[in-house]
């Protein structure tokens, strides 16, 4: 016999049956999709443009680094004083006029040296590919018939990889034609992040947050201005220490243009890993050629390059950026095995700018940055 349901009971069963329903696609669900699926068309996007930001990226580091100047100018010019874009381009005008005394005073020399070296490098590697450079070495060296014999063998044997480095010399200096055509970019793109920086950063947060986050991403670019500040003085006292190393020590050991290599080393030092071993294998080469001493300049390259890594960089960096030097040391890591040389330049001020985010978001405090750069910053993001 079978017992009729009452209508509460059907009303509840229906209640329990709506309820386990699920709406396909549920609101939330589109919203996660579609925030996952804008997230990845941004990455994908910022990965084709990656020159692009790069270079964006470089032409603030350079903006950074002008910036004293133009300060300097805007409020000591005798000219146009208090005006921003007339001490912007006084500064430009000054730093032209430096290279090209630079360049009268060490280009011609350089550039005769570096023409003869180029037109030597064919007949060079022919000799070595066929192993007649094998009798000049041993010559020189004072080694006997079967040493030279024998290199003379390793070098007939390889004569492929030889004849690969021109192949290689002459794709690099292609490469390098244009590398340098969009470095000449930089200090263009500099010129309106002087100028106009400041309003650039203001009408950024205007344009893209909602007024109620807008006074909070201005205390976290105050912060981030304040850090990219102190990252490029940082950058700029261990340059000046690399400079004073290599005049010191090649003073010493009496090279020639002893002046003009350490002012080009220290300028080399701006450019992570490729700056200091083109730095080091220039003065190692002239070592070798003029026989000075070139074994214990090797020596001691390695070891400031050693104190500069482990010592000045982490301490420089560290004390500037409120991180601490393992921090620094940690992030140099990461970023070298992430993206290689471009990943060691940026991976300090990333690793900071980060930390400030994440500060502003856990721990709203201020920041002693923040009073060092006050005077850099305008009234707007006080």
């Amino acid at each position: 016999m079978h017992r009729r349901c009452s209508p509460r009971s059907r009303g509840a069963f229906q209640q329990m049956t709506d309820d386990l329903k699920v709406k396909f696609p549920e609101r939330r669900t589109v919203s996660v999709l579609l925030t996952i699926l804008l997230f990845a068309a941004l990455c994908a996007i910022a990965y084709s443009a990656r020159r692009v930001i790069l270079l964006l990226v470089l032409s603030i580091f350079f903006a950074y680094l002008m910036n004293p100047a133009v300060k300097f100018l805007q409020h000591h010019s005798l000219l146009f004083r208090d005006l921003r874009g007339a001490a912007v381009i006084e500064a430009y005008f000054a730093v032209l006029i430096l290279i090209a005394l630079a360049i009268y005073s060490f280009a011609p020399a350089a550039v005769r040296n570096t023409l003869k070296a180029v037109d030597q490098v064919p007949t060079i590697l022919d000799r070595v590919s066929t192993g007649e450079i094998a009798a000049d070495i041993g010559d020189k060296y004072g080694w006997n018939d079967e040493q030279k014999a024998r290199l003379r063998t390793v070098l007939v044997r390889h004569r492929e990889d030889s004849q690969g480095i021109l192949k290689w010399i002459d794709h690099s200096l292609s490469q390098a034609a244009q590398i340098v055509g969009w470095l000449a970019l930089i200090p263009v793109l500099a010129i309106f992040l002087l100028r106009d920086g400041n309003r650039i950063a203001e009408g950024a947060i205007e344009t893209f947050l909602p007024q109620q986050h807008q006074e909070s991403a201005r205390m976290v670019a105050y912060q981030i201005h304040a850090i990219l500040a102190s990252y490029i003085r940082a950058q700029v006292l261990l340059c000046l220490l690399s400079l004073a190393f290599y005049t010191t020590v090649l003073l010493i050991f009496r090279f020639p243009h002893a002046i003009a290599l350490g002012i080009l080393g220290g300028i080399l030092e701006f450019v992570p890993v490729i700056g200091w071993m083109s730095t080091a294998a220039l003065i190692i080469g002239i070592g070798m050629a003029n026989d000075l001493h070139w074994f214990w300049m090797t020596a001691l390259l390695l070891s400031w390059r050693v104190v500069q890594d482990y010592f000045n960089l982490p301490r420089a960096l560290g004390h500037r950026l409120e991180i601490h030097p393992l921090t620094v040391i940690f992030a140099v890591l990461a970023g070298a095995e992430v993206g290689g040389i471009i990943g060691i330049y940026l991976a300090v001020p990333l690793a900071a700018s980060l930390f400030v985010i994440w500060r502003s978001r856990t721990r709203p405090v201020e920041s002693p940055l923040v009073k060092d750069a006050a005077s850099e910053l305008p009234s707007s993001l006080a």
